[in-house]
């Protein structure tokens, strides 16, 4: 038997970055508390979601990984509370900028620099204008207590993101997100929606998903967004198992034998069945084209 304690976070964000680093402190040590042993933390918590409108003013908020106040700050937190911490951060590298997640380890050694796949562009998400797509390609690591794989928002999208974590061996897989009101269409709550994607995502790739979003109303210029919160975790069959409601700054936390998981996994059959050399229109965006490598 091998447990794992796992827990999503949601909180609403201010300007003032002191404020949000010494409330997520907060919420991860509760976590702690509970057992946690990995807490995740929501996507590009130091600030407001500044995406809502193209500011190039904006573009001063990114930093070298190196010189990122978060990520140094939980550094700290995590090697003294002995839990595993992914922490997104507007990166500086070079002549680009990337939206990224440092996946901490419990000793509070930096195992990876994931940066975002899939950028998303619509009105009220102008992250194309801040982004460039990420070149780290998936990543898997071998934490303390389990391979943990992490997409970032817009990737829990797209079920090529969680097979590929999978198949690189993930035993759990972390999304942290910032989602809320759709721009083009006022009336719709996708909320339900973006939950079910992932919950999807846990039970075909029978393995546990934990997504973290924020709380709260933020604008700026004449853009308005209220974060749907809804943060949750899905046990390997897709069920939640822990949920938090769409306002509350609070934690969630759940268990998992991951060895129990990985016997029911392989019981499963759907590894051994797959037949990869008839997805080669995957490999395409129309269906039809195959992309050069």
């Amino acid at each position: 038997m091998r447990k794992l304690t796992v827990a999503a976070t949601q909180m609403a964000c201010s300007w003032d970055i002191d404020e949000n680093i010494d409330k997520a402190e907060a919420l991860v040590r509760r976590a702690a508390g509970d057992g946690a042993q990995i807490v995740l933390l929501q996507e590009l918590f130091q600030t407001p979601y500044f995406c809502l409108e193209q500011k190039i003013a904006h573009y001063g908020l990114a930093r070298r990984m190196e010189e990122d106040r978060a990520v140094a700050h939980f550094r700290s937190v995590a090697a003294k509370l002995k839990v595993v911490l992914p922490i997104s951060y507007f990166e500086a590298a070079g002549a680009a900028k990337y939206n990224s997640l440092a996946i901490i380890d419990a000793d509070g050694t930096i195992l990876t620099n994931y940066r975002k796949t899939h950028i998303p562009q619509a009105p009220g998400y102008e992250e194309k204008f801040y982004f460039s797509p990420g070149d780290t390609g998936f990543k898997v690591v071998q934490t303390r207590y389990g391979r943990l794989g992490c997409g970032i928002c817009w990737d829990q999208w797209f079920p090529e993101t969680a097979r590929s974590l999978s198949l690189l061996g993930a035993e759990v897989l972390m999304f942290p997100t910032a989602i809320g009101g759709e721009k083009v269409n006022p009336a719709h709550d996708s909320s339900g929606h973006w939950r079910r994607t992932m919950q999807g995502h846990a039970a075909a790739n029978i393995i546990p998903v934990v997504a973290s979003n924020r709380v709260g109303t933020e604008a700026d210029g004449t853009t308005t967004s209220t974060f749907y919160g809804t943060s949750f975790i899905a046990d390997h069959t897709g069920a939640i198992v822990a949920d938090a409601n769409r306002t509350d700054e609070t934690v969630v936390v759940a268990s998992f034998d991951l060895d129990e998981i990985e016997h029911f996994r392989q019981a499963w059959g759907i590894y051994r069945d797959r037949r990869p050399e008839t997805y080669g229109a995957l490999r395409t965006l129309d269906g039809r084209t195959v992309m050069p490598d």
